[in-house]
């Protein structure tokens, strides 16, 4: 018996075949794609060009989509990035770049909190909880991140620096802030699991991260306590 593999190997063979027999060509029937019929040959490749067509046109739209959305960030981040240049007191930074970060990219839930920062003026000069005690486990896990992490999980002492909120979160993405090393952490969070993703891009965090990192730096290098060390010196 003449398997179906053997069949269409001839048939690749023999191109001619089907011109040798039109007759044969003109009465083929197949089954419709997604209703209950049979259709032409004609007909059955019209269906499958519509198909392709359909799939073409769904794949354009997605990347209209995506450019749209990163137009979109780029505008906020445009914003974010005025709005951190135009602070006056590490303060007010501390406290717009929250409203910020929930109003333009809806992101409900952020903590900020840093360290080393003798350079640049006591804990006493500085706001807190900011400037709370850090641990050095976490102040290592900072120190060894290249790159901000997106994901459900994080380390306990990190939940908690969301207080009542924590039990509810279920993604976080964790930002590094550094100068020549690692300051700080900034870490936003969502109830939402989807919302940070551990193979979501992190192009748009990373210059985040570095927006911040420079605006900070420079705050505090103008608090009254890194004056004062710097006329001491």
């Amino acid at each position: 018996m003449t398997t179906p593999e053997e069949i269409t190997q001839y048939l690749q063979d023999h191109p001619e075949f089907f011109e040798e027999h039109p007759d044969l060509l003109e009465s083929l029937r197949f089954p419709h794609p997604y209703e209950g019929r049979v259709i032409s040959i004609n007909e059955r490749q019209v269906a499958m060009l519509r198909e392709k067509n359909k799939l073409l046109q769904n794949r354009l739209q997605e990347l209209i989509d995506v450019g749209e959305n990163n137009d979109a960030i780029s505008e906020k981040m445009h914003r974010l990035t005025v709005a951190l240049l135009g602070f006056g007191s590490l303060p007010e930074l501390l406290h717009e770049l929250q409203y910020h970060l929930c109003e333009d990219f809806s992101i409900p839930h952020v903590v900020l909190r840093l360290w080393q920062i003798d350079e640049f003026g006591t804990e006493a000069d500085l706001p807190s909880p900011e400037f709370g005690p850090i641990s050095n486990n976490v102040r290592i896990l900072a120190q060894g991140m290249l790159r901000p992490y997106c994901g459900p999980e994080v380390d306990d002492e990190i939940r908690q620096w969301f207080a009542q909120d924590a039990e509810y979160l279920k993604s976080f993405a964790v930002i590094p802030l550094k100068k020549q090393s690692n300051f700080g952490l900034l870490v936003m969070a969502s109830p939402e699991a989807e919302r940070f993703y551990p193979d979501m891009g992190t192009l748009y965090l990373e210059r985040l991260g570095d927006m911040v990192s420079s605006s900070i730096m420079r705050l505090i290098q103008q608090t009254p306590g890194a004056a004062n060390r710097e006329s001491a010196s």
